[in-house]
């Protein structure tokens, strides 16, 4: 574990030289120490060897040998829990979509403003710190016979470890900080996805059908993440009443 004060480690995988060298130029003038590869197997191979050794990884999805999406997958199979910033030329919706369905934390699309690339640096940095440490407030969820942690990434069902991707986790955690409140298709786009609220996908209905089936004792009669028609959805953690299987998505 790094001592404090040490800088942080990141890893960037990209396979185009003049752009890798610009963020890793970028990135050190801001104090971080990195390491370039420009492959997937190259960046599986230092993970695997020092499980701990990086503290973020910015990642392209156009590689040669595997894409992006294998190497951020094969990341999350390892039980590695390091934060992966995803850069990328795809702009479609469903390449987000998917880059968060394999263990994403963010995703940027390429030509991108520099501020913001190191302000999301920086914010993953700082929560992939308070989880290491568990510092700052705590972060666990009770609800039914359900216990997640948000911090260790920790959840339980009953006595059963359960196991959840990154995004599956930040929707569920932006449901608890929004409890009660009924939540539209078009803020969960935009707050959890990362995407425009107007965009036509069944994301958010896929993912909460997925939730249900994890968390209610009757997934077909759902008392905690309930379908307000033609308004969106409300995360209830006490349980609310039980809807008929025609109100869910």
């Amino acid at each position: 574990m790094k001592t404090p004060g040490e800088p942080a480690q990141i890893l960037v995988v990209e396979d185009e030289e003049h752009l890798a060298e610009g963020i890793r130029f970028n990135l050190e003038a801001e104090g971080y120490e990195v390491t370039t590869v420009e492959d997937g197997p190259a960046a599986l191979e230092l993970l695997r060897e020092d499980a701990a050794g990086f503290d973020l990884v910015v990642l392209d999805l156009m590689l040669p040998e595997m894409s992006g999406y294998a190497v951020c997958e094969a990341v999350r199979a390892d039980g590695n829990d390091v934060p992966v910033l995803i850069l990328s030329a795809r702009t479609l919706a469903e390449d987000r979509t998917r880059g968060f369905a394999v263990g994403a934390d963010q995703y940027l699309t390429k030509p991108f403003d520099l501020d913001e690339f190191l302000s999301r640096v920086r914010n993953l940095l700082t929560m992939h710190s308070r989880r290491v440490t568990g510092a700052g407030p705590s972060t666990t969820l009770r609800f039914g016979c359900a216990r997640i942690d948000f911090d260790t990434f920790d959840v339980t069902v009953g006595e059963e470890p359960v196991h959840l991707t990154h995004l599956e986790m930040r929707l569920l955690k932006y449901f608890a900080g929004n409890a009660g409140r009924v939540i539209s298709r078009e803020e969960l786009l935009r707050s959890v996805w990362d995407l425009p609220g107007n965009l036509v996908t069944r994301a958010p209905d896929q993912f909460i059908h997925r939730l249900r089936k994890i968390f209610e004792p009757d997934p077909s009669h759902p008392r905690h993440f309930l379908t307000i028609r033609d308004a969106g959805y409300r995360f209830v953690p006490e349980g609310g009443e039980a809807r008929p299987p025609s109100a869910g998505p």
